[in-house]
């Protein structure tokens, strides 16, 4: 989640067609920036490109604004958009872009009211002692406001937007529809699954009944883990569109820039750890990177200091099919058996097998490239970035032609997800963790 506090307030389009106005809109202004692009690139001597008059800065702020006031699954899209592509974009977009990350605007207290007494009653006040109408947090989906209960409990109340879970399906469609107008994805590429699998999951995280149950499993699953602290649930006050925990103090993760190196390397150690967990031996794992899910608490003398985990909204079971396919990519690449990397990736999916026949120097060089990275002894620098500009340099051919386009299966893609968001969060706080220990731990038999 998102803080608030230096955000507006904005009514949330609630009703069908109120979204696709805002589409329509956002529509209409990227057109007329691509427009304007490609008549300054041609008045210039440019013969331009359509993927350079779609990404100007122009185009990514009117997708932000946009996006950021529909909230719901149009802005969760777009925050996926921002990370996954972030090392691959030229730095000023990938900045715009990622104010979808941290710029959330929050409901009108007025909204606020409508929905709370839609789902606690005319009377829901009388319940607190004290309940926070200005939300500490506000996100794509719900924003958080601080609360203290009559009977003395300090919690975290999630709303959620009206509207949102309605709406979608009808957003992922919209947003489908505008890459496919904009000429951005080639009509050969079956987008469909992928598609079917956002909609299943944003249905989950709106489901907040759901996202209760996966916080109390986490709970479980980490409950001799005195590093990671979840929040504790509170039923009473828990409804479909209203989830209800326990306040857990901390600060953003991204504190720790300032702490000594050895301190990002032992919390950031702990984050790497539980990943490798959820994807090897939970079998299930909070796909959402976000960095607004973990906040620091420090302890005495650092002792005792804690991540606090939020959002299960998107933590979702790993198949085991998948689990083995990640065992053996990862064996591979620990054994620095290239070839079997690319055979291993080639089988489940990973990798297209039209960008190996297309471009298979360029596959061998990615995959080089990789493996090196992942099978160095000791630990491994994430603020080191030198290898990112020649996988782009390198893989940027491969984006380029169409034939070659590839889309993993879904179930692969939210778990590279959150592995490629955790990478960028060791980046942010230039940790140094020994990565390949982990691993070769984590896959070592047990009895």
């Amino acid at each position: 989640m998102d803080d608030g506090n230096n955000k507006r307030g904005r009514a949330v389009p609630s009703g069908r067609l109120a979204r696709f106005g805002g589409f329509a809109r956002l529509a209409g202004g990227v057109a007329q920036g691509m427009a304007a692009e490609g008549a300054r690139r041609l008045a210039s001597g440019e013969r331009p490109r359509l993927e350079d008059m779609l990404l100007t800065p122009g185009n990514a702020r009117r997708l932000a604004d946009r996006l950021g006031h529909m909230r719901g699954a149009a802005m969760k899209l777009g925050q996926m958009i921002s990370m996954d592509a972030g090392d691959f974009l030229p730095a000023e977009l990938s900045g715009i872009l990622a104010t979808l990350r941290d710029n959330a605007d929050f409901m009108p207290p007025k909204q606020l009211d409508r929905v709370l007494a839609v789902e606690w009653g005319e009377g829901w006040r009388k319940q607190f002692k004290l309940f926070n109408a200005r939300p500490m947090a506000a996100a794509s989906i719900g924003q958080v406001h601080k609360a203290e209960t009559r009977d003395g409990r300090t919690l975290a109340i999630k709303v959620q937007y009206p509207g949102v879970a309605e709406s979608i399906d009808s957003d992922v469609d919209n947003v489908a529809g505008l890459l496919r107008v904009s000429k951005m994805l080639p009509e050969e590429l079956d987008i469909a699954p992928l598609l079917a699998a956002a909609k299943a999951q944003l249905h989950e995280e709106a489901d907040y009944r759901r996202e209760g149950e996966q916080m109390q499993l986490y709970a479980g699953l980490l409950e001799n883990e005195p590093a990671f602290v979840v929040p504790e649930l509170a039923e009473d006050l828990t409804r479909d569109k209203v989830l209800a925990m326990s306040f857990e103090p901390g600060v953003p993760i991204e504190t720790l820039e300032t702490e000594s190196q050895e301190q990002r390397d032992r919390m950031f150690a702990r984050l790497i750890r539980l990943v490798a967990r959820e994807l090897l031996e939970f079998g299930v794992m909070q796909t959402d990177p976000n960095f607004a899910n973990y906040r620091f608490r420090r302890g005495v003398d650092g002792v005792d200091d804690k991540i606090v985990l939020l959002d299960f909204g998107a933590a979702r079971a790993v198949a085991p099919d998948v689990q083995a396919a990640y065992r053996r990519m990862i064996d591979a690449g620990l054994s620095e058996d290239r070839q079997r990397v690319r055979e291993e990736a080639l089988a489940t999916g990973f990798l297209g097998l039209a960008a190996v026949d297309r471009h298979p120097e360029r596959v061998d060089r990615l995959i080089d490239i990789v493996v090196t990275e992942m099978s160095h002894e000791g630990p491994f620098d994430f603020g080191d970035r030198a290898f990112v500009p020649e996988l782009r340099e390198t893989s940027m051919p491969i984006a380029r032609d169409r034939e070659a386009w590839h889309l993993p299966p879904a179930e692969t893609l939210f778990v590279q997800r959150k592995i490629s968001g955790t990478a960028l969060l060791g980046a942010r706080l230039g940790a140094r963790v020994d990565v390949r220990a982990i691993l070769q731990e984590m896959l070592r038999p047990t009895d």
